[in-house]
């Protein structure tokens, strides 16, 4: 009974400390004693017991009159190894095929590099007419659905967007959809864009400090895709791309 009583113990000490580990944020690296206790349901005493022993382990270091924590090099090392067993190609294919079942349309991964978006994952549908670029294609983010859903998420409003697009020569003076509505939207769609009868629809996904990574996109012959399917397809990207940026380990926004 007494052993039990110490996993216990020791099971509630983890899980913690691990909840004073998730307080912080990008938003809010560096925390005082006083915010950790509005975020963390502990006594003083505890946390402050917790964060001695996290300090001493290197998963958390402070400084500073008042005193401020922030998260520490372990974490960083944590962060590395996690980073570089993901293979995000891999990550997706099982939203990827869920997608193809259930649109029978071509579906795509793309990831940002600098002004320009790479496939670097593909599923052709099945139907005899049907758009492919296949893995390897690149092209700017100011052009096509997969480009402007990416291109609409950068920074944190239009300033960001437009100075992120001059630095690297886009041009977004006369896009063919208002990134600000794809930005609340959740998708983009394009229409005989970049392929005369094909049709895009592409939403957004994050990486784990919440920064855009890349689209999710579905492509197919506007003869299959009126408006309400392209609506539907829209909202199911939206979801598949949401459990990709969870599974990079993009947070919850409260």
């Amino acid at each position: 009974m007494a052993e039990t009583e110490k996993l216990g113990d020791s099971v509630r000490a983890v899980d913690r400390a691990l909840e004073i580990l998730l307080a912080f944020t990008a938003a809010d690296c560096e925390l005082t004693v006083g915010q950790l206790l509005k975020r963390v349901d502990l006594s003083r005493p505890t946390l402050y017991r917790l964060l001695y022993t996290l300090e001493q382990r290197g998963f958390v270091v402070s400084e500073g009159d008042p005193q401020k924590f922030r998260l520490g090099p372990s974490v960083g090392q944590l962060a590395h190894v996690w980073t570089s067993s993901q293979d995000l190609a891999a990550l997706a294919a099982p939203l990827m095929q869920r997608l193809r079942e259930q649109t029978g349309e071509t579906v795509a991964l793309f990831v940002l590099e600098g002004g320009d978006r790479l496939c670097i994952a593909e599923l052709p549908s099945a139907q005899p007419l049907s758009f492919k670029r296949g893995i390897g294609y690149r092209e700017r983010i100011s052009v096509g659905a997969s480009g402007r859903a990416i291109l609409a998420n950068i920074g944190a409003d239009g300033e960001d967007r437009r100075r992120y697009a001059a630095e690297r020569g886009l041009d977004i003076a006369r896009p063919v959809e208002d990134l600000d509505m794809v930005k609340q939207r959740g998708y983009a769609v394009s229409k005989d864009e970049l392929i005369q009868g094909a049709v895009a629809i592409a939403a957004p996904f994050f990486d784990r400090s919440g920064q855009v990574a890349g689209s999710l996109g579905v492509f197919g012959p506007g003869a299959r895709l009126p408006a309400e399917r392209i609506q539907a397809f829209g909202e199911m990207l939206v979801r598949e791309a949401a459990e990709l940026s969870r599974t990079l380990g993009k947070r919850e926004e409260s």
